[in-house]
């Protein structure tokens, strides 16, 4: 750490990145002092944009998200483009990343992808203000990152219109990406074969009220269901604010302790195996091909990776290897035609889903996104299995990229 702090104090040093900065995270090391050298480096060089997009990185992951974005802000209204590290001195292939603004879940995870890829990568930021730059770096592919949210949604049909014409290959247009909403991804999979996604609404807070009191009833949201509900507000992420409704009294509680407006509501589908654990994928979907990335096994039905106890739990992990050892046999099989349509749906080449087995067999879909965090960060003394099963996601990406160039150039 001493030596990476030493090396970002320097004036206009090299931008350190997401994916370097995650991995101390990730190992528990101390990122105040980092934080607190490019802090003062930006205070000092007004101009250096690269110290404040570091340090709002940084300040992200010590979790001061506000201030994060504010630096991250300035550094944009700076400068919008942005260089990668490459550890290759003759990288094979240039990519540009249409990025937006946000934290670190607003933007495909593009520096785990390829971190040790023989790929250049520069990262430009646009916002609905900023000026599209007469002059872009040369690239081969350009990919367009940013993830759909409601304030993304008049960027996205911005940046659409700038790349509609583009003389390179884009990977993932913003008009497929706008689709991405729970309930976009909804409407645009109901029906499927093989595929369960629980019908999904918005309603307002008053909306809720109502039938809180028993003024409506859930038919009125959702002709087909009834309580139990999964209840989040629009907008939040890693289930802040998630919760299972069981009946009226559990909304008037729910309503009472979060204040948001405008919520996503859904049927709460029970998708526990027989031993009553709780089973959910995360899948990468590249090019129509799925890859694991990671399984995770809990007695909750609210499963987020980090605290599923995968850590504490020997026989998880096992099954965890085993699923990922196999799941090119099994589970893609399985679901090979409900994936398929997912992709021929969806229209985007590379794209995240979290998913699990309903007792029947069909694909219960959670969310898909393009943003979802895949990295292989984990211990290799507890995980030694989880590399080779990521590196083969970062073998299928690169290859990606590397077919829409010559795609584009067939053409």
């Amino acid at each position: 750490m001493l030596e990476l702090i030493e090396s970002a104090s320097q004036p206009f040093a090299p931008l350190i990145g997401v994916a370097p900065l995650m991995r101390r995270a990730f190992l528990n090391e101390d990122l105040k002092p980092l934080g607190a050298a490019l802090l003062t480096r930006a205070q000092n060089n007004p101009t250096d944009a690269n110290a404040y997009l570091d340090c709002s990185t940084v300040l992200q992951l010590i979790g001061h998200r506000d201030i994060a974005l504010s630096m991250q802000h300035q550094a944009i209204e700076m400068q919008a483009l942005y260089s990668l590290p490459c550890h290759h001195a003759a990288p094979r292939l240039r990519l540009l990343v249409i990025m937006g603004p946000g934290d670190l879940m607003a933007n495909t995870p593009i520096e785990f992808l390829l971190e040790d890829a023989d790929v250049s990568v520069d990262l430009l930021y646009l916002t609905l203000d900023s000026a599209w730059p007469e002059i872009v770096p040369d690239h081969d592919v350009m990919m367009v990152a940013m993830a759909e949210s409601e304030a993304n949604q008049p960027l996205l049909r911005r940046v659409a219109g700038l790349v509609a014409n583009w003389p390179r290959p884009v990977i993932n247009l913003p008009e497929h990406i706008a689709v991405l909403s729970r309930d976009g991804v909804c409407a645009a999979l109901q029906n499927l074969p093989g595929v369960d996604m629980p019908v999904t609404v918005r309603a307002d807070r008053a909306t809720l009220q109502a039938l809180g009191s028993g003024a409506i009833t859930v038919a009125a949201l959702l002709p087909q269901d009834d309580f139990p509900l999964i209840v989040r507000p629009i907008g939040s992420h890693a289930g802040q604010n998630l919760d299972k409704l069981m009946n009226k009294e559990d909304l008037v509680s729910y309503l009472a302790r979060v204040s948001a407006e405008r919520f996503y509501v859904s049927r709460f589908v029970d998708y526990s195996s027989a031993d009553g654990l709780f089973r959910k994928y995360r899948i990468a979907l590249i090019e129509g091909r799925p890859f694991v990335c990671h399984f995770a096994v809990s007695s909750h039905w609210m499963i987020h990776y980090l605290n599923a106890g995968m850590n504490e739990s020997a026989e998880k992990r096992a099954e965890e290897a085993a699923c990922m050892a196999h799941f090119d046999e099994e589970f893609a099989v399985r679901h090979a035609a409900a994936l398929q349509e997912i992709y021929l749906g969806m229209r985007l080449t590379y794209l995240g889903i979290d998913c699990a087995e309903t007792r029947a067999g069909d694909l219960l879909i959670f969310e898909i996104d393009n943003a979802m965090i895949v990295h292989a960060m984990d211990p290799e003394e507890l995980y030694p299995y989880k590399k080779p099963a990521m590196r083969k996601v970062f073998t299928a990406f690169r290859q990606m990229l590397e077919n829409a160039r010559q795609s584009f150039v067939t053409v």
